[in-house]
């Protein structure tokens, strides 16, 4: 991804709430037979040992995608948060001199590392706890996997494979009209603000 300066995102713990806020990303591989792409859901952790995380995802045992990784698949997941189309209109500069174009703000992260694959029943089961528990902790009820019957859940378990990547490198842009005056953002973020909910969560990005 290429990032110029200006929107390039430097701070590694703010990239990394990037990815837990918007955790449903695309897990990108590619080797000798292609490149391919799936949507997931991820869930994120950090440590000492690795402080610039791991991600883990599942497939279903039946995608081929978890055998080109154990193959040693190169791996990139992708995460993307709010975007949104931003108008020329709002730019004050317009009235002055017209040389302005439509573009488009975004946030984006990318994430690479080596993936590892896991199909121990006790790694998996971790897995799905966490994962749902995560987007379940908000909830006035929360739901736990071990709501379910046991056999149920085993049978759905030993459908699926772990995906792990721990995470080499990660790559930031927020695209938030930085390279425009001041009175071109203000004007842009009272536009998008009155907007959509996603042009809203956009406008938040932009100071």
């Amino acid at each position: 991804m290429l990032v110029p300066s200006h929107f390039r995102e430097e701070n590694q713990e703010t990239l990394q709430q990037y990815i837990k806020e918007y955790s449903f990303g695309v897990l990108v591989v590619a080797d000798g037979d292609g490149i391919d792409a799936n949507h997931l859901p991820f869930h994120f952790s950090a440590n000492e040992e690795h402080p610039l995380g791991t991600l883990r995802c599942h497939v279903a045992r039946v995608n081929p995608v978890w055998q080109r990784i154990e193959n040693g698949a190169s791996v990139l997941a992708i995460f993307q948060g709010p975007d949104a189309y931003v108008s020329p209109s709002w730019y004050e500069t317009k009235a002055e001199s017209g040389r302005v174009v439509p573009t488009w703000n975004y946030v984006a992260v990318h994430a690479q590392g080596k993936g590892a694959i896991f199909q121990d029943h006790v790694w998996l089961k971790a897995h799905l706890q966490q994962l749902t528990d995560f987007h379940e902790s908000s909830r006035e009820n929360p739901w736990s996997v071990d709501d379910a019957p046991s056999d149920f859940t085993g049978r759905l378990v030993n459908a699926i494979v772990g995906i792990e990547i721990r995470i080499d490198a990660l790559t930031g842009q927020v695209k938030a009209s930085q390279n425009h005056p001041e009175r071109n953002r203000v004007s842009v973020k009272a536009g998008l603000a009155q907007g959509s909910e996603r042009e809203s969560a956009m406008s938040e990005f932009i100071s």
